[in-house]
């Protein structure tokens, strides 16, 4: 019993303020992950009413959701950038985490297609102050021989947070509505906002009292801040910090179609939202179990091995997908999901880190910070169109996507980790 308890706070062996900033992202994650769950519902309430633009129910749950995603993706080459002139990633962090305090409670008073538009835009732009900021502190207080783990650290507590929402929050609403003391009554969909309100501010706390900026931040803030699609050696046609942000948006594509569909894959597997949020946190589960060791087993075993490997997983996993009948293998595929992308993540994060300068984080991975927005709102958007013409259409489109990923990671993407190099890897000639 002490030898494991000596390996688990090994694994979580991290500089301080990555714990806490850990902590802070599993806090807004609880509240962001909710409304994944709760928007769709929300949508084919009758609470909400007005204008639909000509669109049709899953069209419209998928513009909603994807609208995040890509004013999220749009301002994150931005934030990251100025956060990178001015070496203050906390002060970026509390913005964001601000914004979505506020943007929470305004779900309360949406009550038309339009106004959850606006307040679901405006949570992208809150949010895109968090992202970049947060990846690059994680990678300014690692170093090459620990910045997988970092990764994987952060990457995990966040998404303990991102998983556990969807779990609850089906429930949350169905048990809905709730009697307060002087005779308040209040909705589950009010209540799901409500939570999700407290565990923004909750994050804010945290990061205000246990984070803090490395002093080399402020010292390197307004290096050379380009971005290259080319690859400047020559060797390869694309930039690899720049093909690992295309295979982010790939893997994440593929991933976010099961979000939209849920009436459709709900009818299909005759199951309720109970079980469809399950099945939306089982990619997450996965994930949790699986970064921080895949984060320290590449710093020692390389970062391109796992980035190939999970590529390529996923393109069975998807496929699957189009084509199951029951609840219990669609989770089991989502978990699959999970696996796969948990191998790309935390070694991607960690080998594009490896290539950025100081000084310059946050505009080099917010390429695959925003590229992996830009899939999750791109996932949702093509569900909800292809749906229409097959249920396995999506996800034949997710496949697709996956193995061209596995090709670019293939042939543009060399390891960066000195201690691998002299020990063949997966695709090297």
């Amino acid at each position: 019993m002490r030898e494991l308890r000596r390996r688990i706070v090994a694994q979580f062996a991290v500089d301080r303020r990555v714990l806490a900033l850990a902590f802070a992202r599993m806090a807004d994650g609880i509240g962001n992950s909710f409304l994944i769950i709760v928007i769709p519902l929300y949508v084919t309430s009758d609470v909400v009413g007005g204008a639909t633009f000509g669109l049709g129910e899953s069209m419209l749950i998928g513009v909603i959701l994807s609208l995040f995603g890509f004013l999220n993706s749009s301002f994150q080459p931005l934030t990251g950038r100025l956060s990178d002139r001015t070496g203050r990633r906390k002060s970026f962090i509390l913005i964001g985490l601000a914004g979505l305090a506020v943007t929470n409670v305004a779900y309360v008073f949406a009550d038309t297609y339009l106004s959850l538009l606006v307040v679901r835009g405006l949570q992208g732009v809150s949010v895109a102050f968090i992202i970049p900021a947060s990846i690059a502190l994680v990678n300014e207080l690692a170093t090459s021989q620990d910045r997988g783990g970092n990764m994987g650290v952060y990457n995990t507590f966040r998404l303990v947070g991102f998983g556990s929402g969807p779990i609850a929050a089906g429930a949350l609403v169905n048990l809905g509505p709730y009697r307060l003391p002087a005779d308040v009554t209040l909705s589950g969909f009010d209540a799901a906002f409500y939570l999700a309100t407290v565990t923004a501010l909750i994050s804010y706390g945290l990061v205000t009292l246990l984070v803090s900026d490395p002093d080399a931040t402020s010292a390197n803030a307004g290096a050379d801040l380009s971005i290259d699609i080319r690859d400047p050696s020559g060797e390869h046609l694309l930039d690899p910090i720049f093909t690992l942000g295309v295979v982010s948006l790939f893997m994440a594509a593929a991933i976010a179609l099961f979000a939209t569909i849920q009436p459709q894959v709900n009818a299909r597997l005759e199951q309720g939202s109970t079980w469809f949020g399950l099945q939306f946190a089982a990619f997450i589960l996965a994930q949790v179990a699986l970064q921080t060791p895949i984060g320290r087993a590449c710093d020692r075993y390389g970062r391109r091995p796992f980035i190939l490997a999970g590529m390529l997983f996923l393109i069975p996993t998807t496929f699957v997908q189009g084509f199951l009948a029951s609840s219990a293998p669609m989770f089991l595929a989502r978990l699959g999901q999970g696996v796969a992308a948990a191998m790309v993540f935390a070694p991607a994060l960690a080998l594009a880190g490896d290539l950025a300068g100081e000084g310059e984080s946050g505009s080099k991975l917010s390429i695959l910070t925003m590229a992996f927005g830009y899939g999750i709102a791109v996932g949702p958007l093509t569900s909800g169109a292809l749906i229409g013409y097959g249920f396995e259409t999506p996800f034949l489109f997710g496949t697709a996507l996956a193995a061209l990923g596995a090709v670019l990671v293939y042939t543009q993407v060399e390891e960066t980790l000195e201690s691998t190099r002299s020990v063949p890897v997966v695709g090297d000639d």
